[in-house]
């Protein structure tokens, strides 16, 4: 972001100014909005469609339009607009015309965040949702009052986000369109790096080179960087940048220790000195990594270990990571956001823990690019539990043409269904599921409404 467009950006974000928002619904638009106005500004915004977000927004006051329209900016000082929003959007192109500036969602994320003295920002493909989460847990147990950004939901929050009135910020930061360089981290976490989003990224370095300009944005002298140093792909994007290392390997500066069998409890050693004891409440190796890199970010912000504690073991989940949704005929329903193949791996590798007879797992793929890139890889972790059924793949923002379909995985998965519609990925497992198995809903879609619609039969 040119300095020009930051200082004019910043002179617009403050209170007595109107800000409209396109596609407020959004998962970090609508706490946007609402951070905007606990800041005093006006905030209006439109969407697509009504929903749960919207409703919620109008709850507090503010102006809602559903569908977009020129008219609907009339009066605004400036728009947000989210990456799904382009150049020929009815309110984006009147506001060019008009000569209202526009600004991206992660441009104004960037410019709140200069306000506060500790700007937290966890990236990683994967886990991140859920380490910002601990960390909000760790915070909120040591009194900071800290202003969050989550890209989901959060149950002691009732809400993906939260407006505090300390001086440190903790924001979810996605390396998609590589949005997270309009941050301004003075903490950056790093907790693994994969190829994903191979729709906009060419491949694995072009994804590496990212997080290495997103760690470079850390202020070098007031800054720190802290990076997964288990994981060989972000140790070799931020080589020479000296990162304080996390991870269960003692070769890192923090790490842990006395592992459990089912991973949930361990002792934290950070230069070689006793941290802290953690009990986790939630399952699975890769959430020792997530609560390690929580665990090293407030170490290096002089947090009492006791907090920590308390913090990660009040932790019991994020919405939609293995989440627990009800029990049918003897069977618990679980619901999981993974989308990747790395993510699908960490998940079921957490269910094989928890000792059930069987792992039922319905899928849809996200995207058709992820999808035709990582076919052979998600073929390889499907194939490990009892019993897949698919659906077909969840569009989202692309339209298909590479001429795949979910059909195709199941070919390659012996056992497996395939359904095209979710009331019958629904109607199978209620005829399928038993007592003392699990029933997992797993992607980035829709695809939880079968789960919610099994539980209500």
């Amino acid at each position: 972001m040119a300095s020009f467009n930051l200082n004019k950006m910043k002179n617009l974000l403050r209170p007595g100014k109107r800000v409209h928002l396109v596609g407020i619904g959004g998962v970090s638009m609508r706490p946007l909005g609402l951070v905007l106005q606990g800041m005093g500004i006006e905030v209006t915004g439109s969407d697509m469609n009504s929903s749960v977000s919207t409703d919620e927004l109008k709850s507090h006051g503010i102006k809602v339009y559903i569908g977009h329209s020129a008219d609907n900016i009339i009066g605004a000082d400036c728009i947000i607009r989210t990456a799904a929003a382009h150049n020929d959007n009815p309110e984006i192109a009147a506001a060019r015309a008009a000569g209202i500036p526009v600004f991206e969602r992660s441009q104004a994320w960037g410019v709140l965040m200069q306000s506060y003295k500790n700007a937290i920002c966890i990236s990683g493909t994967h886990g991140k949702t859920t380490t910002t989460s601990m960390m909000t847990h760790i915070l909120m147990e040591a009194q900071w009052d800290p202003t969050v950004m989550i890209g989901g939901y959060l149950p002691i929050l009732h809400a993906g986000h939260r407006v505090g009135q300390g001086d440190s910020i903790v924001l979810e930061s996605c390396e998609y369109c590589d949005s997270f360089l309009n941050f301004f981290p003075t903490l950056a976490v790093v907790l693994n790096i994969e190829a994903d989003h191979l729709d906009y990224f060419s491949d694995l370095a072009a994804v590496e080179k990212s997080f290495r300009k997103f760690a470079k944005l850390v202020p070098e002298k007031t800054g720190k960087i802290l990076a997964n140093g288990d994981d060989a792909n972000t140790m070799q994007a931020l080589e020479g940048l000296n990162p304080i290392t996390f991870g269960i390997g003692e070769q890192n500066r923090v790490h842990g220790m006395n592992y459990s069998d089912d991973w949930r409890d361990f002792s934290v050693v950070c230069d070689g000195k006793h941290y802290c004891d953690v009990r986790l409440s939630v399952y699975g190796k890769h959430n020792v990594a997530n609560a390690l890199g929580a665990i090293a970010a407030a170490w290096v912000l002089g947090i009492d270990g006791e907090a920590v504690s308390r913090g990660l073991e009040s932790f019991r989940g994020a919405g939609r990571r293995l989440e627990y949704k009800g029990n049918y005929n003897g069977a618990d329903i679980y619901d999981d956001y993974a989308h990747h193949p790395g993510e699908l791996h960490a998940t079921i590798e957490a269910v094989k823990a928890m000792g059930y007879r069987r792992v039922i797992l319905a899928f849809q793929p996200h995207t058709y690019s992820r999808t035709a890139a990582l076919f052979d890889d998600f073929v390889r972790e499907l194939r490990t539990v009892d019993h897949v059924v698919l659906t077909e793949i969840y569009a989202a923002r692309e339209r298909n043409t590479y001429g795949i379909s979910a059909r195709d995985l199941s070919n390659h998965i012996p056992g497996s269904v395939f359904f095209d519609t979710l009331p019958e990925v629904t109607t199978y497992l209620s005829r399928t599921a038993q007592p003392d198995d699990i029933v997992l809903t797993v992607g980035a879609g829709d695809i939880y409404k079968a789960g919610e619609a099994l539980l209500k039969r």
